[in-house]
């Protein structure tokens, strides 16, 4: 069944006057040009994961470079590690696109989820203005109060053999009594000016262009077109004692002092060894 397009009619539509629906057409009018990155924006009122959808249809060939999957509500959203992403109806963002990189080596696509993390937080600041920062690797985090909590996720997976689908989900306008958990965070709880879904959106996507353009016009290098520099400046994980959970129920405790060339979280133990970390799960304990 193809999904219904969030524009339509439907009884739930104006349910919530403080969270209005997605304006499609206005989004496709600002960001599907001639020229430019997206290709084509689709809105659905509810799916499983706007993920699963849109790696589906990159292999099937119905989706080209530049398509961007929007759901006002995923009942089966998926963070790192399959955990769940649940939120109340229109109350976030919660999209996924389809990016294909084929003049950038398959070795340096690790750099998208990071890349994708710089983008976010930097049209939200633009957008919101809100500060956020990036927890390794693919965290988005608020401050709330004196509390740092996470807002925002991103997950990257393979589309075939060339395409690349990155998944997003921010918490826009969540209040306290909605969230999932105590450690959680959202924009509005963390003073936004502007919860406008549309505006925030549109900026994160235009930064998205931005930099995804930079970094492939550097052939993926990630000091060449500003990506290192900019990660590590906007990384809270950097600087910080952390326990990396590792697969194999491993794990390391050191100070996270660099990410290196290649994405990975670099740690230094007591031993004194510098130890680089590619996949994990980070806790942070202390300020360094």
């Amino acid at each position: 069944m193809t999904p219904r397009d969030a524009s339509e009619p439907n009884g739930s539509r104006w349910s919530d006057l403080d969270r209005p629906p997605l304006n499609v057409t206005a989004l496709r009018r600002g960001l599907v040009r001639p020229g430019e990155l997206w290709s084509e924006v689709d809105v659905v009122q509810r799916t499983g994961s706007t993920n699963s959808d849109l790696v589906a249809r990159a292999e099937k060939g119905e989706a080209t470079e530049g398509a961007v999957l929007i759901a006002e509500e995923q009942s089966a959203g998926r963070g790192r590690l399959d955990r769940q992403w649940t939120a109340p109806p229109r109350s976030g963002l919660f999209f996924s696109v389809l990016l294909t990189p084929g003049e950038v080596p398959v070795a340096r696509w690790g750099w998208l989820p990071l890349l994708t993390g710089v983008a976010v937080a930097t049209g939200l600041s633009r957008a919101a203005g809100v500060d956020t920062a990036l927890k390794w690797p693919n965290d988005l985090l608020v401050t709330v109060g004196e509390d740092e909590r996470k807002a925002g996720g991103i997950l990257a997976e393979r589309a075939g053999d060339g395409g690349v689908v990155i998944g997003v989900g921010i918490n826009v306008s969540l209040k306290d009594d909605e969230l999932p958990v105590p450690t959680a965070g959202s924009l509005r709880l963390a003073g936004a000016v502007s919860t406008d879904r549309d505006t925030l959106l549109r900026g994160v996507l235009r930064s998205l262009e931005d930099w995804y353009g930079k970094w492939r016009a550097a052939g993926g290098d990630p000091g060449e077109c500003g990506l290192h520099e900019a990660y590590a400046a906007g990384c809270a994980t950097l600087g910080r004692v952390v326990r990396a959970e590792l697969p194999g129920d491993r794990a390391i405790v050191g100070e996270a002092v660099a990410v290196d060339g290649d994405g990975r979280l670099v740690l230094a133990t007591e031993a004194g060894v510098q130890e680089p970390v590619g996949a994990g799960d980070i806790v942070h304990l202390r300020p360094a």
